[in-house]
């Protein structure tokens, strides 16, 4: 089994790229949905949470409410490395227990989606990083479709990886900055060139 680590900022679009890979016979893991869930269904993780940032991030019926959550740690460095610090390693394991899955079902391809994964030390579950980027004109657009306040976007923006420093990392860079079937051909030629290495 190959194994893609696809990554990239806030939406440079990973989630685009990871959807036409599906189409082209891969298996995806989204680590933000683990983390969703981590949030709603582990305690320990929902406990140190509210340890962490307090009340202020429940919802009325006692959950985590995650634009309250995403709204404090993206503007605050300190405090997105302490929710890392939370739920990594958790997001981790189950990571690695879905690509023992997938191994076992003799997949061919798995792709792990994660917003920071050069920076997660996860370098020894992939076998290739595939980095996404766009233009910031074209990011910025993509957040402000997504319902983001100017404030809110570049916030986000200040607290990813720059995007020379993903490319520094990468074995594949993905622009997106293009039309889909741009972008299909592009990931297709990455596709032909993984399976056939």
């Amino acid at each position: 089994m190959k194994t893609v680590g696809l990554t990239g900022g806030i939406c440079s679009g990973k989630t685009t790229v990871a959807r036409i890979l599906v189409d082209l016979g891969a298996v995806t893991i989204n680590t933000d949905k683990i983390g969703h869930d981590l949030l709603k269904s582990d305690g320990e993780v929902r406990r140190q949470v509210i340890d962490t940032f307090g009340s202020d991030v429940l919802t009325e019926d006692g959950g985590i409410d995650r634009g309250k959550l995403a709204n404090i740690v993206f503007h605050d460095h300190r405090l997105l490395f302490k929710l890392n610090d939370i739920t990594h390693p958790k997001i981790y394991i189950k990571v690695k227990d879905l690509l023992e899955g997938h191994r076992k079902k003799k997949t061919m391809v798995s792709v792990i989606e994660a917003p920071l994964l050069p920076k997660a030390g996860w370098e020894s579950l992939i076998d290739e990083l595939w980095v996404t980027i766009a233009s910031r004109t074209t990011i910025l657009k993509r957040l402000k479709e997504r319902g983001l306040s100017i404030k809110d976007a570049m916030a986000r923006l200040a607290s990813q990886m720059p995007p020379q420093e993903q490319i520094s990392c990468a074995d594949e860079v993905i622009n997106t900055d293009c039309s889909f079937q741009e972008l299909v051909v592009q990931v297709t030629e990455l596709w032909k060139k993984l399976i056939n290495s």
